[in-house]
């Protein structure tokens, strides 16, 4: 079983930076991927950005060149740094982990929120 805690979420200007934190407890060995959703009222989660444990990196189209996404596995980190932040980031921000996707000798994050087990509690994000 994994636990997982946002943090660093907030209310900034279009334009500015927040960085989130998720910290990771419990089973978190092995080949995993951890992400970031995000999802608006009303509307569907969607992912931001996942990182597989052997470094490989998706992103959204949305966000790609604003948003980095790290993983410290000394400390059972993940980062989320978003820079150039535009209204439309507005949104509850969710932290989420899964098992790696392996299949024919590859191996892929999966991508849909129903293929992630664990998530976070959400951290807000408000952009105006």
């Amino acid at each position: 079983h994994v636990q997982l805690v946002e943090s660093g979420g907030g209310s900034v200007q279009a334009g500015g930076s927040l960085r989130l934190s998720c910290a990771a407890s419990g089973n978190t060995y092995g080949n995993f991927c951890m992400g970031w959703f995000h999802q608006v009222s009303g509307k569907e989660r969607e992912a931001v950005a996942e990182i597989d444990s052997d470094g490989s990196i998706n992103y959204a189209d949305s966000v790609t060149g604003r948003f980095t996404v790290s993983l410290d596995s000394v400390k059972n980190t993940l980062w989320l740094q978003m820079n150039s932040l535009k209204s439309e980031d507005t949104a509850m921000y969710y932290c989420a982990a899964s098992q790696v996707v392996k299949y024919g000798g590859r191996r892929w994050c999966p991508s849909r929120p129903t293929d992630f087990a664990y998530w976070g509690q959400g951290t807000q994000v408000t952009v105006s």
